[in-house]
């Protein structure tokens, strides 16, 4: 067990015959003291600052630790995101190819009708122009004829239309 400074302040010699001066040994004694007492206080004090000091190392090595964690934490949350993020920008482009070839597939699907529609309807004009055209010609063909003369070559005298008219009209009556 370390000595104390009261142990030696209280520490008595056996005096001899030729000792040592008592006074000097005092005198020592009470030197060694002080620096005894001295270092005991600056034992006590280096004891302090090392627990605070070991107090704050425990403590910012849990921050460090809860720091580390959370930056593994936040890239495993980014990850997870960017995992996420691709695994939805492949959905949309899927929807997007899938939407992309409907719409083609219902494109060509009315141009074919369309085509057919236009086909129809170039059968239908050709047809219609070539009744147009027979309508035409027999028009043309009736106006062309000698009947036409003959109409102009007729000639009614009014009287007989006169009494014609009367005789309707008696007959009506």
């Amino acid at each position: 067990m370390p000595l104390t400074p009261l142990d030696i302040h209280n520490k008595e010699f056996n005096k001899g015959f030729r000792g040592y001066d008592e006074d000097e040994v005092n005198e020592f004694l009470d030197q060694v003291i002080k620096d005894y007492e001295l270092i005991i206080r600056e034992k006590k004090e280096l004891e302090e600052k090392l627990n605070d000091q070991s107090s704050r190392l425990g403590h910012f090595t849990t921050i460090e630790d809860t720091l580390n964690k959370s930056i593994v934490i936040a890239q495993e949350a980014g990850e997870e995101v960017k995992r996420n993020a691709q695994k939805e920008a492949k959905l949309i482009v899927r929807e997007a190819e899938k939407n992309a070839d409907r719409i083609i597939n219902e494109s060509l699907s009315k141009a074919r009708k369309i085509a057919l529609e236009i086909e129809e309807l170039k059968k239908q004009s050709k047809v219609f122009r070539t009744r147009f055209r027979m309508l035409i010609e027999a028009q043309l063909d009736m106006l062309n004829t000698d009947d036409w003369d003959h109409l102009l070559e007729y000639e009614l005298d009014s009287t007989e239309l006169k009494s014609a008219v009367k005789e309707e009209e008696d007959s009506l009556a």
